[in-house]
This record gives structure tokens, sequence and C-alpha cells, in this order.
């Protein structure tokens, strides 16, 4: 049986609201401030924030069953949300003057990110010059801060992937997003300009997922931060998927209960196909939430006993929201196929669950083809690829 889950039931209440402002979002392209407003008001942007700043320190399988329910009211909302929810877990692997500079003066700063290493350094006496147009920074325009991929030179003049972290001062927000799915995510592209990055405000990534960065260690007796950090940054993808196709159950139930046919006026909800579609997608998000639960329950475990992953493990975690997706987006498209011409006019639910679905296997996170390759290495006990991350 679940413990109780206190954020679960606060978010709940204000779920109505958010799924109000959905077109709006969209509208927008960007996170209503109201939604966020409202999510903040209980607290969710700190459910992976060091209890030292305030945070609430809560479990992985706590914080993905709220963005599941938060991507059945809006999938966008939900995208750019976790993410600024993920990073703090990640700024608390970096040292502790970083953490200082961002949560000592406001415990509320959030920060988006775009972390694929195209930032270009220039080394300098005490950190980087950093110039750079980062895209894919989701939820942007309601961050203080910003975490940017670069690769820097070692002292063996070896390439390593790092993150540096710079303050809203530092980049300007290009207004671009426009895409088809998650349109309300505001994933918009960051500009960096000759930005000084100082050393404590830079990471290794590598480090962050051996459990070697400036930041581990600072919380003991903490669940969640004897962990690798991308695990925690990803599984938020593989929830919102799972959120979208649950409520896509539902949304075609209540449309196809009273649906007749335009020509002969038969009625669509008793048909044996519609049924058999039905009962499919149900057993296969069934399986999708089952499968997601045994692994963010894996997560919280060894985390819990401070025993770090196995390269196997690593793997299966890495892969097992790819798939969990591909489920989901299989269950979406089975029931939109058969939800009627009017489900594609812009003001039907059902149409923004289909785009939003498939958005949620576009990531890098949560493309297949690539995951199939890493785990099928690891299972064959070849060594991991390193063009795929």
């Amino acid at each position: 049986m679940k413990k109780p889950n206190p954020l679960l039931e606060d978010l709940k209440a204000i779920l109505p609201t958010i799924a109000a402002n959905a077109a709006e979002a969209e509208r927008l392209r960007m996170v209503p401030a109201e939604n966020i407003a409202l999510l903040k008001g209980i607290g969710m942007h700190r459910a992976f924030q060091p209890r030292k700043y305030g945070g609430m320190e809560i479990s992985l399988p706590e914080f993905a069953d709220c963005v599941v329910a938060l991507a059945g009211a809006c999938a966008s909302t939900a995208w750019a949300f976790s993410l600024l929810c993920t990073h703090s877990h990640q700024l608390a692997m970096f040292s502790s003057q970083l953490q200082d500079e961002v949560w000592g003066e406001n415990p509320d700063a959030t920060a988006s990110s775009s972390i694929a290493p195209f930032g270009k350094v220039e080394e300098v006496e005490g950190g980087v010059i950093f110039n750079g147009e980062m895209g894919w920074s989701s939820g942007c325009d309601h961050a203080e801060w910003a975490i940017f991929g670069c690769r820097r030179q070692d002292a063996e003049g070896n390439l390593n992937y790092c993150f540096a972290v710079l303050p809203r001062r530092d980049y300007e927000i290009r207004d671009d997003w426009f895409a088809a799915g998650m349109k309300g995510s505001g994933t918009k592209t960051l500009i960096v300009r000759d930005a000084f990055v100082p050393n404590h405000r830079i990471q290794a990534a590598k480090d962050m997922m051996e459990g070697k960065s400036a930041g581990f260690g600072l919380y003991p007796d903490s669940k969640i931060f004897y962990t690798p950090y991308r695990p925690y940054f990803a599984s938020g993808f593989s929830a919102i998927g799972l959120g979208i196709a649950e409520r896509m159950l539902e949304a075609f139930k209540e449309k196809t209960r009273n649906r007749v046919r335009a020509y002969t006026g038969a009625s669509v909800g008793t048909a044996t196909l519609a049924l058999m579609r039905l009962a499919e997608s149900t057993h296969q998000v069934a399986a999708a939430r089952a499968f997601l639960e045994k692994t963010w329950r894996d997560h919280a475990e060894h985390g819990e006993r401070h025993e770090y992953p196995s390269r196997e493990t690593l793997a299966f975690w890495r892969t097992n929201q790819a798939y969990a997706v591909k489920m989901c987006i299989a269950a979406v498209d089975r029931l939109f196929e058969a939800a009627g011409g009017t489900s594609w006019f812009e003001n039907n639910e059902m149409q923004r669950l289909f785009r939003d679905s498939h958005m949620t296997g576009a990531h890098a996170y949560t493309d297949y083809d690539v995951c199939a390759q890493i785990l099928g290495r690891e299972l064959m006990g070849l060594e991991p690829d390193p063009s795929m991350v």
C-alpha cells in the first residue's frame, strides 16, 4: 500500500484551474503565470530542494505521482515545471557556494536548462567565459537561473562534458518556441554572450553520475541525494507520458459514451471495436504505470540505502522510461484513431493529448531507438557506445 502523499493531495485541489488554463498556455506558448503561482503556492518547486533551504526532499515515486497527475491537467505545465523541480536535485550536487547563491537569498528560486554541450568556453583565471545559443530551455521564463552544457578541457587535454550555472542577468531569452506539441512549455532559446562563470558554478557531468561532485556528501542524512543526477533529471518525461495516456483513457470514454455515427445514428460507445480499443489501451497504460512505479521505487531504494547503482541497473533505469513512453504513445494513438473527426478540432482536448503524447517520445532521453541499443549492448556485455548518452 502506498504511503500518503500530502503534496499530491494539495496538487489535486488546484488541478481544475490548471486544466482550465491549458488552452491559454498554448496561446501564450508558455506556462501561464497563474499556474506557476499555484504550484509554488503548494511548494511543489521545493520537492527536490535540500531541507537546508526549506526544501521537502520527497521521494522520486511521490514526485512522479504528482507529475503524472499534473500532466493529465496540462502536459505543457507538467513538462516545464517538473524540469524546474528536477534541476534543484542537480543543483544540490554542486558546491555549497553555488547553492548559497541560488537559494540563500531566494529559497523559491528555480533553474531551467539547456544541457546539450553546445556552449563554447574560453578558459580564464578562476573560471571560463561562456558563449552560446542554447536551445530547448523549458520553463525559462519562470526561472532565475539556468544550467548550460559545455565541454571543458582538463589538464590532460581531454574534453569533458560539464554543466555551467548562470544567473538570469547573464543571458537573454529568444522567443522562438513555435511547436506542434507541448506548445505551452515555453521551451525557448537562451543567448549567452561573454558571460564569466566561476569555477564553483561548473561541474563535470561524469562526477555527478559517480558520486564525485563538489556537492556529494553535503547532506549525509538525505535519502535522495546519494544518487546519480541523470535518473532524477529524466524521470519527468515518462511520468508526463503516463499522465497524458491516463487522461486520454478518460477523455475517450467521455466522448464515446454518448457518441453516435453521423450517417447512421448507431451508438459508438457500445460498438465492439471501440470497446476493444479501450480495453487494450487500458491494459497497456496500466502496464506502463506498473513498470514505471517499479523503476521509481528502485531509484528510491538505492538512494535510501546510499547504494550507487551498477552499470546494468543504470542501463535499465535509462531505458525503462523510454519503453514506457512508447507504450503510452501506442495507447493514445489507438484511441485517437477511433475518436472521430471532431477530435481534431482545436478546442477538443483529445487532439492536444495526441500531440503532446508524441512530444514525450521526441526527447533525447525517450528516443527508444537509442535506448534499445544502449540496453542491448549492456545485455550482451559490450562496452557502452560513447555516441549514445
